[in-house]
């Protein structure tokens, strides 16, 4: 099983994250604006495990580029999805949002490093990662909103977006992956 994971084309896995990121975005969003009660919180947990999935997802995606930096951003991820979760926002800090900001800022880098996706991308995602990280400061979420989330979604689905429609440059992908040493998928 695990074997014919491995040997899924790196385009597919792009594309299967670009899925899931928009599949949990539209339940989120839906769930939040329309919906009360228990559909609400199960709303919220399929967006939770969807995100779950995009993140692990990306790690395998950007573990040739780095893969320390992509656990790391990995285990943020999942960190954040933990918080999200349980609902956990110590002293009105929404801790989860904050994670999510510094997991964007690494996978922004990671992008910017790679050589199988565009550098402006890197870049989109490094904005929404300071979008999201407003939310340290209540004061100044207040102040910017919605202009910070505005740039966090953008920042963050841009990248979503372009991996749904286009995935990843194969060839480049294992080129990478050959130079870290990583198994290549036939």
């Amino acid at each position: 099983m695990m074997e014919r994971i491995a040997d899924v084309s790196p385009r597919f896995k792009a594309r299967m994250a670009g899925v899931f990121s928009l599949f949990s975005l539209l339940t989120t969003a839906f769930t939040e604006l329309y919906v009360r009660g228990w559909l609400n919180i199960a709303g919220g947990f399929i967006g939770i495990v969807g995100m779950g999935a995009v993140t692990l997802l990306v790690y395998d995606l950007f573990r040739p580029v780095n893969r320390i930096l992509s656990s790391m951003a990995a285990f943020l991820s999942l960190v954040a999805l933990t918080f999200e979760a349980f609902r956990w926002q110590p002293r009105s800090v929404n801790i989860a949002i904050v994670f999510v900001g510094v997991y964007c800022l690494l996978i922004g880098y990671l992008i910017f490093r790679s050589t199988f996706l565009p550098r402006i991308l890197g870049v989109l995602m490094a904005f929404g990662g300071l979008g999201w990280l407003t939310y340290l400061s209540p004061p100044l979420v207040n102040y910017l909103s919605p202009y910070n989330l505005a740039l966090g979604i953008l920042g963050q689905e841009s990248v979503m977006l372009w991996l749904l429609v286009m995935g990843v440059n194969v060839q480049r992908w294992k080129e990478q992956a050959s130079a870290a040493g990583a198994s290549v998928p036939r």
